[in-house]
């Protein structure tokens, strides 16, 4: 019997499905979105902006604080908006400070996708952490959905968590571990994995 064509072999679905509970859910869903991304600073502040939030909330603020950027979102707009009309718009004192910090860090460092483009996915953490404001969720989220990076399991997600128990556990808790060998199948796919969970648990 012949081999398998290598691009089916090597297709994310296809081996994605062989993890039966995983193949259940891609018959039930699209993946969460991925869009492509043309301002990478303007993501992380969103990311930044979206912390402890909920998503209603989130984008409320989200669309005030654009409004009074005038739509421009680069570190340049953001350290030279007044600190009060960016409290105006609905970010805590603390926020303002960590999309200043996120700025500096972009004027400073390299941190497009073109910038981190051989950095590997622990040192990208690592840059980015380094940013006050910034912790390793945001910067997974980063790795995600601005970097593109195919293979990120993003554990510290409540809602990946939830999805992964309900999907293998009946609801029941699972340690970090427990969870991470249930992804080691999904390598090196493990990003559009956590998009169908997502799309799942959101479902």
């Amino acid at each position: 019997m012949a081999d398998p064509d290598p691009a089916v072999r090597n297709d994310p679905e296809t081996i994605l499905r062989e993890d039966p509970v995983m193949a259940t859910v891609i018959d039930r869903h699209d993946p969460h979105p991925l869009e492509p991304v043309e301002n990478e600073f303007e993501r992380l502040c969103v990311s930044i902006i979206n912390q402890q939030l909920s998503t209603a909330s989130a984008a409320a603020v989200r669309d005030r604080v654009f409004e009074t950027l005038d739509g421009i979102v680069t570190p340049e707009s953001i350290l030279v908006a007044p600190r009060g009309e960016l409290l105006d718009a609905g970010l805590s004192r603390t926020k303002v400070d960590y999309v200043r910090n996120a700025a500096f860090a972009f004027q400073e460092r390299d941190l497009t996708r073109e910038g981190l483009a051989d950095y590997t996915n622990d040192e990208v953490i690592a840059e980015l952490t380094d940013i006050k404001g910034i912790g390793a969720w945001t910067a997974r989220m980063y790795l995600m959905f601005v970097l593109q990076r195919p293979d990120v399991l993003p554990l510290g997600d409540l809602a990946i968590r939830r999805g992964i128990e309900r999907l293998y556990n009946e609801g029941e808790e699972l340690t970090r571990a427990e969870m991470r060998e249930i992804a080691e199948p999904w390598r090196p796919h493990r990003s559009l994995a956590s998009r169908y969970i997502w799309a799942e648990y959101e479902g």
